[in-house]
């Protein structure tokens, strides 16, 4: 089987990062995972936030991380060993812990440290073999930082998916973050490409907000999805009970948000695929 159909297969890598803290990063890993389990893919996600916040949103509490994703970027185990299951079907989670946010010191005399993940990733699909269809997405939530962890996630990826908040600065931090993408595109990662930018914490009530949607939008075209995620209670509420907010309210704004923003995922992964098919006959 050629690379290029082993690749058309293999599920989709997304990195869920943004450098700047609050933007709704780790909520957007959350619901966008459930959202599209909900919609019957199957997901996995890669909790590399030494917080571990996406873990506990998901109802995995510490005392259930009996391997996280410390041991699979530092200690080499694998990255099936390190997957649970959450509280929604269809996903599962490589937890994270505070050991986490030792990496940076304890992978310093690798030189091939941004690459840690990456080989995880690509020793289990290989060692799934045809079985490796079985996923269709991982998700990686990032830490709010340009860290290793967060070039490990950028190497690793196919793409990477920017939650950005409609407030004042929020251009200039998504400016600082593409020049990141681009250094990784052209030392780490050739394929790193841009999944597309999703707009959180949309205020109606706020002209702000749709100036800032309006802005991003001309600057960056069609990767600015259509869905906007509403600044909404009730996605607050959730992590606080251990469930996704699919779970803890499903036809609130919130909810109902992220499953649109799932199904545009989909139908953007259906039409590149075609597209490389295309190109691979």
């Amino acid at each position: 089987m050629s690379n290029d159909v082993q690749r058309a297969k293999a599920p989709r890598v997304i990195a869920v990062a943004n450098q700047k803290g609050g933007v709704g990063k780790t909520t957007t890993a959350i619901n966008l995972g459930t959202a599209l389990a909900a919609i019957k893919q199957r997901v996995a996600i890669i909790d590399l936030d030494p917080q571990g916040n996406a873990s506990t949103g998901l109802g995995v509490p510490p005392n259930m991380r009996t391997l996280t994703s410390y041991d699979v970027l530092v200690g080499g185990d694998s990255l099936k060993s390190a997957l649970v299951p959450t509280v929604v079907p269809g996903l599962s989670i490589v937890p994270s812990d505070v050991m986490l946010s030792g990496a940076e010191l304890e992978l310093a005399d690798d030189q091939r440290r941004s690459y840690r993940l990456k080989r995880a990733i690509d020793q289990s699909l290989d060692a799934l073999g045809p079985d490796a269809a079985a996923l269709d997405y991982i998700l990686i939530d990032c830490p709010p930082s340009l860290n290793v962890l967060t070039v490990n996630s950028l190497t690793a990826a196919d793409a990477i998916l920017v939650p950005l908040q409609c407030e004042f600065f929020a251009l200039e931090g998504l400016s600082q973050l593409l020049k990141t993408v681009e250094r990784v595109r052209g030392h780490l990662n050739s394929r790193l490409d841009i999944q597309g930018v999703v707009l959180t914490m949309y205020d109606s009530r706020n002209n702000l907000s749709a100036e800032v949607a309006a802005d991003v939008r001309e600057h960056f075209g069609d990767k600015v999805y259509k869905t906007v995620i509403p600044r909404n209670v009730r996605v607050s509420e959730a992590p606080s009970v251990g469930k996704p907010v699919l779970l803890y309210d499903l036809h609130c704004s919130g909810s109902q948000a992220y499953i649109s923003l799932a199904k545009e995922i989909v139908q953007q992964e259906r039409k590149r695929r075609r597209e490389e098919q295309g190109e691979v006959a």
